[in-house]
């Protein structure tokens, strides 16, 4: 019997009856039930290294894939690191381990090794595992696998009612996961995350293959896992909301100097950097360019909260941008290292931008015949490189050979070979 099986025949969890629907169709006509406790309880958060050793030799015993979900505090804690972490596999239950107390599970990620890990939205947890020593060798994304498979829907709450009859409560998913203790009901929340993925990713496995796509998702996990961690953003400073109101050199310099002095500030506090100082005011700064503290706190976000030392810290780099030599200024717009911007495509050379657009419009009715998002079917950013820079002799192979080097993997240069060709060619 499985987990959602369980949980659906132990009445204490529930306010319906009824066993989980065997598919998505039949869900559509059941009441949802809600899942309110986890089948065991909720466990206790591993915070020493005896309990973590006992954690690891259960799921080292375990069978079956291993369902791995993590929490993170953005908005309030500088970077995304996790703050609890969540497993559960069959034969060892569910495991809440808190990586502030246990900043090392090396060993963990070792004892699941070859194990198959599935999480929803891999890429987002990815990161913030890697660091504290958690990798899989292979893994199954429940979201992905969603989105290959056509559901209008896939974040996990509605994945989870829409496939398997169940309401997963997400209330606290934005709470600050930096709280010590953590409070039982958020606890709760985070146990349930993990209860029927394993469920999930089985019920979608079917779907994939009645479909015909579970090669093409197995690729795409496949390269999820094989991944390298991202490279540093360049100029992260340019990201800043509301950079399009900047035009001036000296403006973008104001910028990038309080955009970095309050990111100092906010890894040494631990804090959000928009808690230290939001976009909306370093962007009011640049386009003022104040001379002094007095006009910099009747700006919008130098209100009257601020105290004097903080104004006089943020008049500072102001003072520092302004005084830089026009040769130390930054350029106006990021380096482009690919195709320009689409809409100068038409100024710049007509023939390919009637390529894009042939492009395009292939790639859209290809998609919407196989139920599936144009970017999961090829990155629009494939697209334009290869038309702004097509193979000096257009045929299929040139074109898989072109879409291979720009990273797409063999069943989405299978399918959409055909389709671009004839793009390239007309």
């Amino acid at each position: 019997m499985t987990d959602a099986q369980e949980t659906a025949a132990d009445s204490s969890l529930r306010t319906t009856g009824g066993t989980p629907p065997d598919d998505a169709e039949s869900s559509a006509t059941e009441a949802p039930i809600p899942l309110l406790e986890p089948r065991e309880g909720i466990p206790p958060v591993v915070t020493d290294e005896a309990a973590l050793a006992r954690v690891i030799a259960a799921f080292a015993g375990g069978s079956g894939p291993v369902a791995v979900d993590a929490e993170r505090a953005s908005g309030y804690r500088y970077g995304q690191r996790a703050y609890l972490v969540q497993l559960r596999r069959e034969g060892a239950g569910t495991a809440l381990i808190d990586p502030v107390a246990c900043p090392d599970l090396s060993g963990l990620g070792e004892a699941l090794a070859g194990v198959e890990w599935v999480l929803h939205a891999a890429t987002q947890d990815l990161p913030c595992l890697r660091e504290i020593g958690m990798m899989p060798s292979s893994l199954f994304d429940t979201e992905l696998a969603g989105r290959l498979a056509g559901f209008p829907r896939v974040g996990l709450g509605a994945m989870v009612e829409g496939v398997l009859g169940f309401v997963l409560e997400k209330g606290h998913s934005a709470v600050d996961w930096s709280t010590r203790p953590l409070p039982e009901p958020w606890l709760r929340y985070a146990a349930l995350d993990v209860e029927l993925l394993v469920d999930l990713r089985d019920a979608l496995e079917k779907e994939l293959e009645r479909q015909g796509k579970l090669e093409w998702a197995r690729q795409e996990f496949d390269a999820i896992a094989a991944a390298p961690p991202a490279e540093p953003r360049k100029d992260p400073w340019r990201r800043t909301s509301g950079m399009h109101k900047v035009r001036r050199r000296r403006q973008l310099a104001v910028v990038r100097e309080l955009w970095e002095t309050r990111d100092r500030i906010a890894q040494k506090r631990d804090v959000s950097p928009g808690k230290v100082l939001s976009d909306t005011a370093i962007v009011e700064a640049a386009l003022a360019l104040p001379p002094n503290v007095h006009a910099l706190a009747g700006l919008n976000g130098f209100g009257h909260r601020m105290g004097r030392r903080q104004l006089e810290q943020w008049q500072t780099a102001v003072d520092r941008a302004k005084a830089l030599p026009d040769t130390a200024l930054p350029q106006p717009g990021q380096p482009v290292t690919g195709p320009p911007p689409p809409r100068a495509w038409a100024d710049k050379d007509p023939a390919a931008a009637a390529r894009l657009s042939a492009a395009r419009a292939a790639v859209s009715a290809l998609a919407e015949q196989l139920n599936m998002p144009q970017e999961n079917l090829i990155t629009p950013d494939t697209v334009r490189r290869l038309c702004w820079e097509p193979p000096r002799v257009v045929d299929a192979e040139s074109v898989a050979d072109a879409l291979a080097a720009h990273g797409a993997r063999p069943w989405q240069i299978e399918q959409v070979t055909p389709a671009l060709l004839t793009a390239l060619s007309a």
